[in-house]
């Protein structure tokens, strides 16, 4: 379901989009830059998302990294503290002021922006101590905000078909913020201005359906930089009274329903569905939509594909790095079992695939498909082949070149492509592909895998 704060409580996962049609600064048609390829570090600390920058997202050719809350936030070790914010200094579990600081200028040396996750939607609930020091009761944040700062609704949200409920009451029980009112728009707006000054690039907003589209654009209108990158979270739900298509006078959206199909097709259903996939299948139009086969909501809820998943994951991820349709996040988190769990060493990471960090942006299939997607960049997609089953290709222009195996069996045939000939690298496998002059190759893919060229790896090692 959603991906927000939760409650100190084990499942809540219901966010999603929010409220108006609205006119607001304009917002890139997708994550600003050449490379569109969002890392998602989810609960990574600030020194490690350094660290990972410099070592492999920007050598991949990743041109995001996103970080999980800054902000100071209620003390335990569960993720969704993280969520629950107690206020706006840069103190959470994660990483203080200068390591964030430190991380961003990083990133930024490594080629990489940064896009931070940011939770404007609500505070804390309970009462006690945060992670910076903070005392706080619900409704009370000292020097932050007070009781007549937050909505009259201290109902929970529970009718997704009322706006009122969604927008004015509690997100699972937590204090909802008064958007609509100037000092909370300022106040808010003083936060992300401080994270610019710091060097971040852009915001993932949280919740972003439990706030109304037309508070959001003022609230971005506020901000130093009109140009930065603002994608929301915006959970789609037929018949439900907030839609995302509402929030794109302000910046992306989250597409929900391109992850959730696209665990039904692998799971359940055929690749050969997917000739369309996007636009066809009725959803945001593909300039304005973050796509993603999982975040750290939906691995917990259960409605997309998880790390668990196996081919399932990797195919369905490879997938989505070689489509033209929105702008991919890669989420990379951590194993678990318990759905609360927090990070593994509090967020320290000390190697991927230890300590049971799965690391998935590093995963050979899909930190090759990085490259693949800028090296085909701007081209459409060409020649489209399946088998009526579970084996596609297609050509992405005379760029690249994509087989997905999702059979049983090994298939075997001469794919058509738009290449000019010469070798290839296929960086799937590390193995030489050659193409004819009439742009021919023939080549076989084991059962669940896949095959992908493109002109930006002509030979391999």
């Amino acid at each position: 379901m959603p991906s927000t704060p939760r409650r100190a409580l084990a499942a809540a996962f219901v966010l999603a989009a929010a409220a108006t049609a609205v006119s607001a600064p304009p917002a890139g048609a997708a994550a600003p830059g050449d490379k569109d390829v969002t890392a998602v570090l989810f609960e990574w600390k600030y020194d490690a998302v350094a660290k990972e920058c410099k070592d492999v997202l920007g050598p991949s050719g990743y041109g995001h990294v996103q970080v999980s809350p800054p902000q100071e936030h209620v003390q335990g070790p569960q993720w969704w503290t993280s969520y629950q914010p107690v206020s706006y200094a840069i103190a959470g579990r994660l990483g203080d002021r200068a390591a964030f600081a430190n991380m961003v200028n990083s990133c930024h040396s490594a080629g990489v922006k940064v896009v931070v996750d940011a939770v404007i939607n609500h505070m804390a609930a309970g009462s006690g101590t945060g992670t910076g020091g903070s005392a706080y009761t619900k409704y009370d944040y000292p020097g932050t905000y007070q009781r007549q700062d937050m909505d009259d609704c201290t109902a929970v949200v529970s009718d997704y078909r009322d706006r009122r409920n969604v927008q004015d009451c509690e997100l699972v029980g937590l204090a909802d913020l008064d958007t609509g009112e100037e000092p909370v728009r300022a106040r808010l707006a003083q936060y992300l201005n401080d994270l610019l000054s710091l060097g971040a690039d852009g915001f993932r907003i949280d919740a972003a359906k439990h706030i109304p589209a037309a508070d959001l654009a003022a609230i971005k209108a506020r901000l130093s930089r009109s140009g930065v990158y603002w994608k929301q979270e915006t959970i789609y739900g037929a018949g439900e009274a907030v839609q995302p298509e509402e929030y794109l006078g302000t910046g992306d959206a989250q597409e929900f329903r391109y992850a959730r199909d696209l665990k039904r097709v692998f799971q359940r259903e055929r690749l050969a569905y997917l000739k369309n996939y996007g636009e066809g299948w009725g959803y945001l139009p593909g300039g304005r939509a973050s796509v993603f086969v999982d975040n750290h909501d939906t691995e917990r809820g259960g409605d997309t594909l998880t790390y668990k998943d196996s081919a399932d994951y990797t195919l369905a991820s490879v997938f989505m790095l070689a489509w033209p349709y929105g702008s991919p996040d890669v989420h990379s988190g951590y194993e678990f079992t318990d759905r609360d769990a927090g990070p593994p060493n509090g967020g320290a990471v000390n190697a991927c695939w230890q300590d049971g960090w799965k690391c998935q942006h590093k995963w050979p299939e899909i930190r090759s498909m990085v490259g693949f997607r800028n090296a085909v960049r701007g081209a459409a997609v060409t020649g489209w082949w399946d088998n009526g089953y579970q084996a596609i290709a297609f050509g992405r222009g005379d760029k690249g070149y994509v087989v997905i195996n999702h059979e049983g069996s090994a298939l075997t045939r001469t794919f058509e492509t738009g290449l000019p000939g010469g070798d290839y690298c296929d960086v799937q496998s590390g193995r030489r592909v050659t193409v004819e002059a009439n742009g021919r190759f023939t080549a076989t893919v084991a059962p669940n895998t896949a095959l992908a060229v493109h002109v930006g790896a002509r030979t391999c090692g």
